[in-house]
């Protein structure tokens, strides 16, 4: 295995839906004696991970193209140096799924946005042709709903919609909050966690029996108009469909979408403390992302459980507050973002360090984001930004 295919594992697990034929790229019949249309779902071109999907209509037809909206960041600060607490639950709830999206932080490989959409995504399809999305759910429950089958939802679950992937969501009711990364590069798990075969391994804080893969295959037979919003470069193009999305009878393969609870990641520990990489959840080339959940402290009897102070030299760190008390902040809420930028140290406020000794764990639940890129602050964030943040290590603020 060359080192390119050691970096393209997506979802390294084989999983299929519905009815396929034996064998693939041959004669497979509808009861009408008519052809199912097969589709090859793949990535980074033949050489990465694919699916191959048995369609009732051609997935190509293509009836009308609207005009594009441009939805790209607005940066308000392109060259940012100061550390910002962002109030993420002051993002008002939008009633439409898309327009609810308020992007935060952004660089070319990344956008963070913060979400609170009310309505369910039922009145058109919607792909990201442009990045992976990796939706985290702080709030709400429903159903996630693709051409490749459905994943119900819940909070704390983290779902990963590979690009290209044509889907709609169904929330079971109106208070909805999301922290979602998209990704330019391909979202996978860490490489360190899996073996040469791509299965992971004992000392993973997760494995396979954790995720929730699609499930109930939806199917239609329709023919009518259906809209679909696609993203790509930056712009929502509304193209309108004569088939319905929704109409594959069988898949098999390995590029789809699945689900992974931050309640289900199983923290590593040690005698002292253990530095931000035992919470990585997911891994790209330009980030990664941790999971910060309730466990036990540090057993040294004179261990330290605060982080201590560091740098961050190479990356930005952008960490999203779930739920508990984190430790080594003072004033933090749920839906708060903090924002540290490569260039100037950070470390526990004032207080935590010293409170932190002879504590036995912490109930902290928090989402993190460290990108190898600086990241451009948005207007968005400035309208949720706190703007004393960068102050809050004065011994003032103890």
């Amino acid at each position: 295995m060359n080192k390119r295919s050691q970096n393209q594992e997506h979802m390294p697990i084989y999983h299929k839906l519905g009815k396929i034929p034996p064998k693939r790229h041959t004669i497979f019949k509808k009861p009408n004696g008519e052809l199912y249309y097969e589709q090859l779902f793949g990535t980074i071109g033949f050489d990465g991970m694919s699916t191959l999907s048995y369609h009732v209509h051609r997935p190509t037809m293509v009836e009308e193209i609207g005009d594009p909206i441009d939805v790209s960041p607005r940066v308000a600060i392109e060259n940012n140096i100061t550390s910002r607490l962002l109030k993420g639950f002051h993002v008002e709830p939008k009633d439409d799924y898309l327009e609810s999206r308020e992007a935060i932080l952004t660089n070319s490989d990344v956008t963070l946005h913060l979400a609170a959409p009310k309505k369910s995504l039922t009145d058109y399809y919607y792909k990201n042709t442009d990045a992976d999305e990796l939706i985290f759910v702080h709030k709400g429950t429903g159903t996630l709903r693709s051409f490749l089958g459905n994943i119900t939802f819940e909070e704390g679950d983290y779902l990963l919609i590979p690009r290209g992937v044509i889907y709609q969501i169904e929330f079971d009711g109106e208070e909805n909050r999301h922290f979602i990364t998209e990704s330019h590069v391909p979202i996978y798990t860490p490489k360190r966690y899996r073996n040469w075969f791509g299965q992971l391994l004992e000392h993973s804080p997760f494995c396979e029996r954790d995720y929730k893969l699609p499930e109930e295959l939806e199917t239609y037979n329709e023919k009518g108009q259906f809209l679909m919003k696609i993203k790509k470069q930056g712009k929502i193009h509304q193209l309108t469909y004569a088939s319905h999305p929704f109409d594959v009878v069988g898949w098999d393969g390995y590029n789809y979408p699945y689900g992974f609870s931050i309640h289900n990641f199983e923290p590593i520990t040690g005698r002292v403390h253990q530095p931000p990489p035992v919470h990585q959840t997911f891994e790209t080339s330009a980030f990664v992302v941790c999971s910060f959940c309730p466990r036990l402290y540090d057993y040294h009897p004179k261990a330290i459980p605060s982080p201590y102070h560091h740098s961050n030299i190479d990356s930005d760190e952008v960490l999203y507050y779930v739920d508990g008390d984190f430790m080594s902040r003072n004033h933090v809420e749920q839906g708060h973002i903090t924002l540290h930028p490569a260039g100037i140290p950070h470390g526990p406020h004032p207080g935590a360090y010293e409170r932190s000794i002879g504590k036995e764990k912490t109930e902290e639940l928090a989402v993190m984001v460290d990108t190898f890129k600086p990241l451009m602050v948005t207007e968005n964030a400035l309208n949720i930004d706190d703007g004393e943040y960068y102050e809050s290590w004065l011994e003032k603020h103890k």
